[in-house]
């Protein structure tokens, strides 16, 4: 790639990136789309709860946006991973695996979060095809199917409470002894939910769709749908290496305006908020884009 220096360079490529250039592109910006093609989602059968693309295949959605910020011929795209990044008195420079360096005034991060996958013979297989995360997103598809939630404590009471909408036949495990307080055993067993102690061995499962859960003490339960929280990273470590805080929760510390905690860099998408979604991606990146623009215009309007 001949050209090294961008107005912005997004560092993932993905729903929220694609969108950034997108609104970048349109804007005149010299932008540069810097994706390892990893994305979170790449089990994921089916995209859903996002209009005109409901039902679509994840891939299919970025492949059909990669195309159209194609059109925009002021967006370049490079294929790679980004390993270092440093501060600049004119901005930033970025450096990919290959050694190739890019420098920009401004950064986006879209990098998103890197699942941590529990050590549950099946997991991984079954992870965002019958193993699922959100009920908005996949909820409808198991309606009224027989639904395991893998939690503990407050957020195996919240998660139940959650998806008792969308099926009333849910059993709660714990995957050891339960953490719940009296009284939240009490309400879990009147509407209706298994409490399940026993640790977890194994799922059962055709080429991703979960069968049984199967326990270590050798019990078996049928479900059709598991619903799991589990822990998660920054995909990227450059944001923090930078400067940027992340927050309690592990996410990118953004304002309302997609700002992280250092002037000139900005964050996007799953990175930034445990509301993971297609849509809400592809908006956080549209509106970041526009309000890195807006800062770029005011730089240079003197």
């Amino acid at each position: 790639m001949e050209q090294k220096n961008f107005d912005v360079v997004i560092i993932g490529g993905s729903y929220s990136g694609l969108s950034a250039g997108m609104s970048l592109g349109r804007s005149l910006r010299q932008v540069l789309i810097i994706d390892s093609g990893l994305p979170c989602n790449k089990q994921t059968p089916h995209s859903h709860n996002f209009i005109t693309q409901d039902g679509e295949k994840p891939a299919v959605i970025s492949a059909k946006a990669k195309l159209q910020v194609e059109f925009y011929k002021t967006v370049q795209f490079y294929n790679g991973l980004a390993v270092k990044a440093l501060k600049t008195e004119k901005g930033f420079e970025i450096t990919t695996e290959s050694g190739d360096v890019f420098t920009a005034r401004k950064v986006l991060f879209a990098t998103g979060v890197k699942d941590i996958l529990p050590e549950i013979k099946g997991f991984a297989a079954c992870w965002g095809i019958s193993v699922l995360h959100c009920p908005y997103c996949h909820g409808y598809e198991v309606k009224n199917e027989k639904t395991a939630i893998v939690a503990n404590g407050e957020m195996g009471f919240e998660f139940a409470k959650l998806i008792s909408n969308w099926t009333k036949d849910l059993r709660l495990c714990t995957n050891g002894k339960s953490e719940l307080t009296l009284e939240q055993t009490e309400i879990l067993k009147k509407n209706g939910v298994l409490i399940l102690e026993e640790e977890i061995d194994a799922f059962e499962h055709n080429e991703g769709y979960v069968s049984n859960i199967v326990f270590k003490n050798g019990d078996k339960v049928e479900v059709k749908a598991v619903y799991a929280r589990i822990p998660f990273e920054q995909h990227c470590p450059l944001p923090k290496d930078l400067g940027c805080e992340i927050n309690e929760q592990g996410y990118l510390k953004v304002d309302f305006m997609q700002k992280t905690t250092v002037p000139g860099i900005f964050g996007s998408g799953d990175a930034t908020t445990q509301m993971r979604s297609v849509a809400l991606a592809v908006s956080s990146g549209s509106f970041a884009g526009a309000v890195i623009n807006k800062e770029l215009i005011d730089e240079d309007f003197l």
